[in-house]
């Protein structure tokens, strides 16, 4: 993750679940809860770049246990103070493209990360996240789907095809962050070699793909 990213996520941290308060998209949100829930039923879980806990709290209701990981203090610490009622979610600070656990995990959540992945990077990306999680088992990435006039606006784009949208802070900062929109035909094309049981939810706002290691 490039470092102005980084820094756009430590200035937001407090601030970033406005994002799910668009009313448009609470109807999803909600679907996704509940699909995740399911998923998730009884599972030890790793969470990669859980941000500040929106979704752990979410799948923490059903789940068995959850390390959840990112590489910003900032928004652990917001992920730390929420309620977790079955007192199953561990935090680490960690990048995972150096995180190397000492155990394999039944399932993985990776929630809006892959957007934020060069796609000169994203191979190596899919190969580390598969490599967290045991024989058959879960992984589950879920992102935006860019939908004019929800989204921000895109403002540019590089040699390699990756977009980048203008970003503010409550606190007046400006970010340019790397912001990518795949198709379901490019998703499943760079999973389709290497995974199995592949299952695409495409919302309206989001989409969700499980599959099976």
């Amino acid at each position: 993750m490039n470092d102005d990213l980084v820094k756009y996520y430590k200035d937001r941290a407090k601030e970033y679940e406005n994002i799910y308060l668009k009313p448009e998209r609470l109807d999803e949100l909600k679907e996704i809860e509940d699909i995740l829930q399911k998923i998730f039923k009884d599972k030890v879980i790793l969470e990669i770049a859980c941000g500040t806990g929106y979704w752990t709290e979410k799948i923490s209701k059903t789940a068995k246990s959850i390390l959840a990981t990112d590489i910003n203090d900032s928004v652990l610490e917001v992920a730390k103070n929420k309620t977790y009622l079955n007192n199953n979610v561990k935090f680490q600070k960690q990048d995972l493209f150096s995180f190397k656990p000492k155990t394999k995990f039944e399932s993985l959540l990776g929630g809006f990360i892959w957007s934020h992945v060069k796609l000169q990077e994203l191979n190596s990306f899919i190969k580390k996240t598969n490599s967290f999680i045991m024989d058959e088992g879960t992984v589950v990435l879920m992102d935006n789907n860019y939908v004019k006039g929800s989204s921000h606006p895109i403002i540019s784009k590089d040699e390699f095809g990756n977009t980048y949208q203008t970003r503010k802070s409550e606190n007046g900062s400006i970010h340019n962050v790397l912001k990518n929109f795949p198709a379901e035909e490019f998703i499943r094309k760079k999973l389709e070699s290497i995974v199995s049981e592949i299952n695409f939810i495409k919302l309206k706002y989001f989409w969700i793909v499980i599959y099976k290691i």
